[in-house]
């Protein structure tokens, strides 16, 4: 009995201050989890709150990205730009465009001609009216007149109010005429922002451009601050690299992790206070979206369940010692043997059964590893196929004008050797000559033909190597030399410097082959044809364009454009398999074929590796 006593007091105390460290350690869970739970939350609530301010920012600008062009295709705005000094086309324009401003909700809508002095505007009826002034000087005049579309942000110097402008090109005859502006005021928004952060000193909204400037904000005392270092916090919890930025006045940012921030200079009252910030990057504007709100209500709430924890583990310590000493009593040595040994038999199991599954994993790998591999084999094959099946496409759709570039050469010959004869008879042996000559030009230029369509048609696995460019070039306009002389279009070609690129020469001429006679197809009816191809360098890589002044591309097209069997040709004019084997092709090259409207039309270009042998030229 008295060691059982004994025994008992020795537990005591161990017991204690095992009940007392699990309930400092449940303390600290709990707090932990219940801040991390809450910080979770408030880091949703606060994504939520940000994706509707984005996209409120974004469509308020988005409803009026499209008006500059809308703008310049105005038959009154081309018809001023083509005798600026008219005031009678600038009235009937100003007027068109006062009533374009009202429809959109816009600041103001106004023209300017190349020199950047404002024609035709919303408000030409207004004293402070924009007609007359020059925006030569100003940044997205300056980049809408390169031929580009611009967007530009500043403040009102009378209203302190955010403005952001629109701009682009207005061409004719493919040639810049002058530019389309259009002014939004974002003055609704921040007034939003204003008066929802009036409502709790705890939050703060911030639009930063480009340059970390405090571009919109929810107190007019941020506008025009420079706020890097909270770009660079940001940044850091973000992933993103961030440099090492010194704090502006004001601007004492420290980052915490899980998104939390200290920023004393937010509330001076409370410098102390914790923040959870989220941000948004703006693509299109360059813009980033950042919002704050006070963690203060998250910390108090986990100190409440760190609070209840502490009781409730005091409880579970307290229970669990009388049940340890109730087990202690009742436990035998034989249960602890018979334990060990079942433990011992599972661990033995456990291992055969582990060792079967092994052996079984490996050989269904073995297996399917030589299924991918069959797989592999068979795609490369069939892709081969394909492209060998659309080059016999493409020369079916060529036939005709193959044929007519063989037979008129045919003719001529046949008259040529026929007034040879005569002239032979004559005597005039220069005359014979010149026939003769001309036969032999002939002649070569049917080999030539010959020799590009056979080499053109031939079924070759992809083979990379260095391939001159301009080469390329020729042989797809020899070969689509007659459609271009029926079609009358006109063929530009720039190529920088003779370069070389990494890729297969036939698949190549595939590609320029398919991007030409796409292009030739979008220019019928348009009153300008005109088919652009450009080779140029930037750094290792080499590009090609090839350009048309067609309709361009619809945008409902333009998603589906490189998918098998689309095509927007009348049925029987095509599989829609041209730009797909085309991606492909460039994909294998080690390029990415990509489409854009130009203004004037669409355009195709991609990138190849410059073979080692173009740096030497």
């Amino acid at each position: 009995m008295r060691k059982v006593f004994a025994s008992r007091s020795l537990l005591w105390p161990g017991a204690w201050l095992l009940i007392l460290t699990a309930g400092a350690a449940g303390v600290l869970l709990a707090y932990s989890l219940s801040a991390r739970h809450g910080y979770a939350q408030l880091n949703n609530v606060l994504a939520q709150q940000l994706d509707l301010y984005a996209a409120a920012l974004e469509s308020e600008l988005g409803k009026h990205e499209y008006l500059p062009g809308i703008v310049g295709f105005d038959n009154d705005v081309q018809a001023l730009l083509r005798t600026p000094g008219d005031r009678g086309l600038a009235d009937v324009a100003s007027r068109k465009l006062a009533r374009q401003n009202v429809r959109a909700g816009s600041l103001s809508i106004f023209v300017t001609d190349r020199g950047g002095v404002v024609r035709a505007a919303s408000n030409w009826y207004q004293p402070a009216s924009l007609v007359g002034q020059s925006h030569a000087d100003l940044p997205y005049f300056a980049e809408a007149i390169k031929g580009g579309q611009a967007r530009y942000f500043s403040r009102s110097a009378t209203r302190d109010a955010p403005e952001y402008f629109f701009a682009q090109p207005v061409r004719q005859n493919g040639v810049v005429a002058g530019v389309a502006v259009v002014q939004v005021s974002l003055d609704p928004i921040e007034s939003t922002w204003i008066a929802l952060a009036s409502q709790s000193s705890h939050d703060a909204f911030l639009v930063l451009d480009e340059n970390d400037m405090v571009v919109i904000a929810s107190s007019p005392a941020w506008h025009n601050r420079r706020l890097g270092r909270l770009s660079a916090v940001l940044d850091a919890g973000s992933g993103r690299a961030a440099p090492a930025t010194a704090s502006a006045p004001g601007e004492d940012v420290t980052g915490h992790g899980d998104g939390l921030i200290r920023w004393p200079g937010l509330n001076p009252a409370a410098p102390h206070t914790m923040y959870m910030a989220q941000n948004r990057i703006l693509t299109r504007q360059g813009w980033r979206l950042v919002t704050l709100t006070s963690a203060s209500d998250v910390t108090l709430d986990a100190l409440r369940n760190a609070v209840g924890a502490a009781v409730l583990v005091a409880f579970a310590g307290l229970l669990g010692m009388y049940l340890a000493l109730r087990r202690r009593a009742i436990a035998s040595g034989l249960r602890a043997r018979a334990a060990l040994q079942r433990a011992h038999d599972e661990l033995e199991q456990r291992i055969v059964q582990r060792t079967a599954e092994l052996h079984e994993m490996n050989r269904e790998l073995m297996r399917e590893v030589r299924e991918r591999q069959h797989a592999e084999e068979v795609l490369r094959a069939s892709q081969d196929e394909l492209v060998h099946a659309s080059k016999l496409a493409l020369l079916g759709q060529m036939s005709a004008g193959i044929t007519h570039e063989i037979s008129q050469p045919l003719t001529a010959l046949r008259a040529l050797s026929f007034n040879t004869q005569l002239l032979l008879k004559r005597g005039e042996a220069g005359r014979v000559e010149r026939n003769l000559q001309s036969i032999t030009d002939l002649t070569e230029r049917m080999g030539k033909l010959t020799e590009q369509l056979k080499s053109f048609s031939r079924k070759a696995p992809l083979t990379l190597g260095s391939f001159p460019l301009a080469s390329a070039v020729d042989n797809t306009l020899l070969l689509l030399d007659n459609r271009l002389r029926t079609a009358r279009v006109e063929v530009r070609v720039d190529i920088a410097e003779p370069l070389r690129a990494l890729c297969d020469g036939g698949r190549l001429e595939q590609v320029l082959i398919n991007l030409c006679a796409n292009a030739i197809d979008a220019m019928q009816g348009a009153p300008v044809r005109t088919l652009s191809i450009r080779v140029w360098r930037a750094g290792d890589k080499a590009w090609i364009r090839v350009g048309d002044t067609g309709a361009g591309i619809p945008e409902a097209v333009h998603a589906r454009l490189f998918e098998p069997f689309f095509s927007t040709k009348p049925s029987g004019q095509g599989l829609g398999l041209g730009l797909a084997i085309s991606a492909d092709l460039v994909r294998e090259f080690g390029g990415a074929l990509r489409a854009f409207n130009t203004g004037g039309g669409a355009a195709f270009e991609f990138e190849l590796n410059i073979s080692e042998e173009s740096s030497h030229v």
